[in-house]
């Protein structure tokens, strides 16, 4: 008979050891992909921003000499990410590519200009700054027309911030939620061993003594769930990253160290201080409080 009780009794310590675990996982893993698509996320935006084209276009009176000193100049300033020259021969095989049959046949001359295809750094992706270095261009008096998408710059932008507030305001969201349901799980679980707590109590163990093996295990329990988590995490970003390497997702290997640690420390934190004020309540109440 007491041998059935104790594996009764062991069967349901090992059920809220899971619960706990289990509990600590998911909503750890949960935070853990809302912090790598909020890191990431930004890198999306940046990309989308840097793939809007600039066109400069030059004049035909400019020599190779000028188009050099341009080019010296996009190399040495602080808001170009790349480049790319396109001369009015290849804009004009381009072209006659994509109509298929040479206008130029019937034409007689090349009407195109020789250009470059300027693609700005995110941060200068800004209607403001957009704005500035097209007017600083434009000084250049060989330089004929710049021609970019400026309702999608705006377009971009606009859509930008509302995300981003929106995905702040689920973040502390989900941060108030995590907190909750963890402490939810470790308040149960101190309640299963509520009378223990009162009987070490009454027989004159200090507060800290009966405290320590309880925080302890609850840290334990944190830290394996958060272990499990972190194997979650890396396991999604193996995965997109094998099936999406464009996004080149583990260049940023600090970030997400800073990430997977964050989530190992929210689990030890959350648990530990769980733990300490569920027995430090249960260590207050009365003996008749329990029942």
């Amino acid at each position: 008979m007491s041998s059935s009780f104790d594996n009764f009794q062991k069967r349901r310590l090992i059920t809220s050891y899971f619960s706990v675990v289990l509990s600590v996982f998911l909503v750890l893993f949960l935070l853990g992909m809302l912090g790598l698509f909020i890191v990431n996320s930004k890198k999306l935006s940046d990309d989308f921003k840097e793939g809007i084209a600039m066109s400069v276009y030059f004049k035909d009176e400019a020599k190779d000499t000028s188009i050099a000193q341009f080019t010296e100049a996009l190399k040495a300033s602080k808001y170009t990410k790349t480049y790319k020259f396109v001369s009015k021969d290849a804009a004009a095989k381009e072209h006659t590519d994509i109509i298929g049959e040479d206008f130029m046949s019937f034409l007689g001359v090349n009407p195109l200009q020789n250009s470059f295809d300027i693609h700005l750094k995110a941060n200068y992706v800004q209607a403001d700054s957009i704005t500035k270095i097209e007017r600083n261009l434009r000084e250049n008096v060989l330089i004929s027309d710049i021609i970019y998408d400026k309702q999608l710059v705006n377009l971009v932008n606009n859509n930008i911030k509302k995300v981003s507030l929106w995905v702040l305001i689920i973040s502390g969201i989900f941060c108030v939620i995590a907190v909750l349901l963890i402490n939810s799980s470790m308040r149960l679980s101190i309640y299963a061993n509520r009378f223990i707590i009162k009987t070490m109590q009454m027989v004159g163990a200090t507060k800290s003594f009966i405290r320590k093996p309880f925080v302890w295990r609850s840290v334990k329990l944190g830290m394996i769930g958060a272990a499990f988590a972190i194997a979650g995490l890396l396991g999604v970003l193996f995965y997109i990253d094998s099936n999406f390497p464009n996004l080149g997702i583990f260049k940023d290997k600090l970030t997400i160290s800073l990430i997977l640690l964050g989530v190992f420390g929210t689990g030890v934190l959350i648990t530990w201080l769980s733990t300490y004020f569920a027995t430090q309540r249960f260590l207050n109440l009365r003996t008749d409080d329990l029942y």
